[in-house]
């Protein structure tokens, strides 16, 4: 999954032992015994079910993005509910980039089902440990995850909701450090952008000095996609992997600053920094030894 480092992945009704939860969720303080997320009236939780909301409820949410979530979230894949889908659906994996995280119909090569079952090119089965030290999750778990793929992998009901167009997500962003180089910048969408449009885009990032005024020492030219499998998510990809230090994603000069929705609505990338450049984000990579 680039998903190719996992550490906590669970489902309904799949036991998972005391060690697993002291690994990523403490004392699994939040769970049941079953690795559930507790319900506050104490009701049985409703089934795991084949929809990207049971999936992210039951299994990204309480487990996975105990881990997998802010600057230390490994391969750069956050599965928190804010980011998840569009880090997943139409992704290449970084493991193996020919390969997508999860390609929307075809659950054989989607990377996240690879490296469920323990047939992947890289790296070991997910979850972490899993079959010696940790529960591997059911065929019939992997099974509901495998049919979410095959009906095209669709995003959250909720997401479908008619308001108007803005960026509801960047990642990584607002000063935030991250461990290793991002793979990417993502901006997601409430809505489906225009594809004709990004021939009208183009960014750099920028890697600045320290110092209260800010000084450019290294620009790394951006490549801009959008996965025809995710049209909310918006991919900036540096062309080699940045060192460390503090970074500004910067849209260049020539380019607009305004994105467009398949319906015609546009909404502003960015926001202009104190050069009157127009930044889409800033963060910091630690690249830990």
């Amino acid at each position: 999954m680039n998903f190719g480092t996992l550490t906590a992945l669970s489902r309904s009704g799949v036991a998972l032992s005391v060690a697993l939860l002291a690994a990523c969720a403490g004392n699994g303080e939040g769970l049941d015994a079953n690795g559930r997320p507790l319900v506050p009236d104490g009701s049985t939780p409703p089934p795991l079910s084949a929809d990207f909301e049971s999936i992210q409820e039951n299994i990204f949410t309480p487990i996975c993005s105990v881990c997998h979530a802010g600057g230390a979230a490994p391969e750069g894949l956050r599965l928190d509910a804010a980011d998840s889908f569009n880090l997943l659906v139409g992704v290449p994996s970084t493991e193996v980039p020919s390969l997508l995280r999860v390609k929307p119909g075809d659950p054989d090569n989607s990377y996240i089902i690879q490296k469920l079952e323990g047939h992947a090119a890289v790296g070991v089965q997910m979850p972490f440990g899993c079959p010696t030290t940790q529960p591997c999750l059911t065929t019939s778990t992997i099974a509901l995850i495998r049919q979410w793929i095959t009906n095209g992998a669709p995003p959250a009901a909720a997401a479908m909701l008619s308001t108007p167009l803005a960026v509801t997500s960047i990642v990584p962003d607002r000063m935030e450090s991250v461990n290793a180089p991002p793979p990417q910048v993502m901006v997601a969408f409430n809505h489906e952008l225009d594809l004709s449009q990004l021939a009208t885009h183009s960014a750099h990032f920028e890697k600045l000095a320290p110092g209260a005024v800010p000084t450019v020492i290294e620009q790394v030219p951006a490549r801009i996609s959008v996965s025809s499998a995710n049209l909310r998510a918006l991919l900036l990809w540096p062309a080699r992997p940045l060192s460390a230090g503090h970074y500004r994603l910067v849209i260049d000069a020539t380019s607009s600053s305004q994105i467009s929705d398949i319906g015609g609505q546009q909404v502003a990338l960015g926001a202009p920094d104190e050069r009157g450049e127009t930044v889409i984000s800033t963060f910091d990579v630690e690249v830990l030894p």
